[in-house]
């Protein structure tokens, strides 16, 4: 049997909306909201439905994939950074879907900005030479990293390495394994040493990880 593609492991359904909300963060709410939808009601107590916006791999277990994890990324980067309500999202999607054939729109197309902030944020998506969300960076948890001056996390989500789950650029080793070392009492400075990496990268695995094995 032959292994699959980076193309098909992108698609696989193995992040819970939890997990996806803690790596991007985002309120859970919202990552629901957004990935299956939600009932609401107005003044007058009449229901409604908020449609979700993302087609995510799997709905009956409510299971994301990579590349919905990417197209949360890019919406909250236009929703955050760009101030684009939803209504003009739903309708950018609707259009982009009907002109090109691509179910994930928000991850398959490159978008250009002159909006600093915005593209600094579309950056941490890096993608192939034909345009195929490959890695994705999580926006650094540590105030003093600017992501607006091109600056990257040393945390990133890439399916082809550690089952989908977030590792330490450039190692292939996932954080949970370094969270388990530290949390069995190892230092960062020996970690560090062990990885080759500076003790910063070992902090922000931390800052990552740690509240969601809390």
């Amino acid at each position: 049997m032959n292994a699959p593609s980076a193309i098909e492991l992108r698609e696989v359904p193995v992040y819970a909306l939890a997990e996806a909300a803690h790596y991007l963060r985002l309120p859970s709410s919202t990552v629901r909201a957004w990935c299956v939808g939600q009932r609401y009601y107005d003044a007058q107590r009449n229901p409604h439905r908020f449609s979700p916006v993302i087609e995510i791999a799997d709905r009956k277990t409510k299971r994301l994939s990579f590349i919905n994890l990417v197209e949360l990324f890019v919406l909250a980067a236009i929703r955050r950074k760009h101030e684009v309500g939803l209504p003009q999202v739903r309708t950018a999607v609707a259009y982009l879907k009907r002109r090109f054939p691509s179910p994930h729109p928000l991850a398959d197309h490159d978008f250009h900005t002159n909006r600093v902030d915005l593209f600094a944020h579309l950056r941490c998506v890096r993608r192939d030479s034909s345009g195929i969300p490959m890695k994705l960076y999580l926006i650094p948890r540590n105030p003093r990293l600017d992501v607006t001056k091109g600056v990257r996390g040393a945390v990133v989500i890439d399916p082809r390495f550690g089952f989908g789950r977030p590792v330490l650029d450039g190692t292939g080793i996932r954080t949970d394994v370094l969270i388990e070392r530290f949390s069995a009492g190892e230092k960062l400075e020996a970690l560090a040493e062990d990885y080759g990496r500076p003790k910063e990268d070992l902090e922000e695995v931390l800052r990552c990880e740690l509240p969601l094995a809390a």
